[in-house]
């Protein structure tokens, strides 16, 4: 499946001119931003399968240059013996709101890279869109309860749906 944006327009606005995400082909791609030790990115999976990262404190429309997307979220990095690991994945991406199934896509373009996948998204980040309000929600503890209008959120994956 493909995510599209569907957070703030004036953000998508600033994240038209180009992509900051930086492919990574190989482990090898991620040295030097792993010079200082650990490192956690921005990161989403191009609608071609294409890992890409950007600085963490960048959104991830700009990352993806405004595109859809297979995947989004946050990515943990260390470096252990001249290695580069994979030490934790979220989906949490509130632009882009994937569904915990996106983890497929995330651990196809990790292998591409030459990376080892962790065994799963961590935290695993489930979103929903009130039917009542349009609100996009960020589920915590199994509560399907909108924080804009208190309204029950639906049990199925939503958010990509336009209200």
């Amino acid at each position: 499946m493909l995510y599209h944006y569907v957070g703030p327009r004036s953000i998508a606005e600033r994240s038209e001119s180009a992509v900051c995400g930086v492919p990574v082909s190989s482990p090898t791609d991620l040295l030097p931003r792993l010079s200082s030790g650990d490192l956690t990115v921005t990161f989403v999976v191009s609608a071609e399968g294409t890992l890409l990262v950007a600085d963490r404190r960048s959104e991830h429309v700009a990352c993806a240059g405004n595109r859809p997307v297979r995947a989004a979220g946050e990515m943990c990095f260390a470096l252990e013996r001249g290695r580069v690991l994979v030490t934790r994945v979220s989906n949490q991406s509130t632009g882009y709101c994937p569904e915990p199934k996106s983890w497929g896509a995330v651990a196809d373009a990790l292998r591409a890279a030459g990376l080892e996948p962790t065994d799963g998204f961590d935290p695993r980040c489930e979103f929903r869109r009130c039917l009542g309000c349009g609100w996009l929600n960020l589920v915590k503890d199994r509560v399907f309860e909108c924080v804009g209008c208190q309204a029950e959120l639906p049990n199925r994956y939503n958010a990509q749906e336009v209200p």
